[in-house]
Order: structure tokens, then C-alpha cells, then sequence
């Protein structure tokens, strides 16, 4: 965390967690679909192909149904 930014509430840090899974679970299924995604990389937007994602870690909590 940036030491300049101010702790975050219990709330925004539930937030933080649900919009940081939901990004990877979109990532995921861009990947299982065969679409390539768009990032942001070295200063420069860099186009990868489904088979170069990542596939998601498995550490990671997964949501709830």
C-alpha cells in the first residue's frame, strides 16, 4: 500500500477483494473462450492471445454461489 493512502475501511477493503475477483474470474473465462484480452504493460497496451493468459491460481478464494 501506497504510505501516503489512508488504511482502508473493513468495507472498502471488502470491496477491493470482490472487484480484484471479479476482474480475475472475467480474465479466466476470456481465457477458457478463446479471447485474447488487452493489458497494460511496460508503458504500453500489449494484446494477449487466450493460450498466453494465465490460467487462475488456484490459491485464490472463490466465490460463493
Amino acid at each position: 500500500m501506497n504510505p501516503e493512502q489512508p488504511a482502508l475501511s473493513p468495507l472498502h477493503q471488502k470491496i477491493d477483494a470482490g472487484v480484484k475477483m471479479a476482474i480475475a474470474l472475467a480474465i479466466d473465462k476470456h481465457r477458457k473462450l478463446g479471447q485474447s484480452i488487452s493489458i497494460w504493460q511496460d508503458g504500453k497496451i500489449v494484446t494477449l492471445a487466450a493460450d498466453e493468459i494465465p490460467p487462475l491460481e488456484k490459491d485464490r478464494p472463490q466465490p460463493r454461489n
